[in-house]
């Protein structure tokens, strides 16, 4: 899309896929995962292993169903999330309290120092990404996405 909202030039969006929600979601969001990709790559992170790990520095203690069911995200892609996040000492598995059954994913301390690097990098990516809006459009935009993102 050019910058100024309307459709580029190439002649590949059609009128109809410019129109079209589901198309410019999914066009937004392998935008996003390719920048936002880039940003972590150097901290041994990909979009979605950031996300897992977001979910556990704060002192959350989800279950793999729990990250799975927030990211709508089938439990074994969680089970691969989580195993390389631990093989590389961001977090680990603890027994769920409430569930002997169930592990918690916890967040290591050194899990938590790339995190707040990653973060940073992560934020820049998406202000970069996002450079065409204003602070207000980019507030509306984010509140919009959470009102169909958050619908259940």
């Amino acid at each position: 899309m050019a910058t100024d909202g309307t459709a580029p030039s190439d002649g590949l969006a059609s009128v109809s896929l410019a129109a079209d929600l589901s198309f410019l979601m999914a066009r937004a969001n392998a935008l996003s995962l390719a920048a936002g990709n880039a940003a972590l790559r150097p901290f041994g992170l990909s979009v979605r292993s950031f996300s897992v790990l977001a979910l556990t520095v704060d002192g959350h203690r989800p279950t793999q169903r729990d990250l799975a069911t927030f990211l709508r995200l089938d439990p074994s892609q969680v089970v691969a999330l989580v195993d390389g996040l631990q093989q590389r000492g961001f977090v680990e598995r603890r027994p769920d309290p409430n569930d002997r059954r169930a592990n918690v994913v916890v967040a290591t301390g050194e899990g938590r120092g790339v995190y707040s690097s990653a973060v940073v990098a992560a934020r820049a990516a998406e202000r970069e990404l996002h450079s065409a809006l204003d602070p207000a459009e980019r507030e509306q935009l984010a509140a919009l996405l959470r009102r169909v993102a958050f619908v259940d």
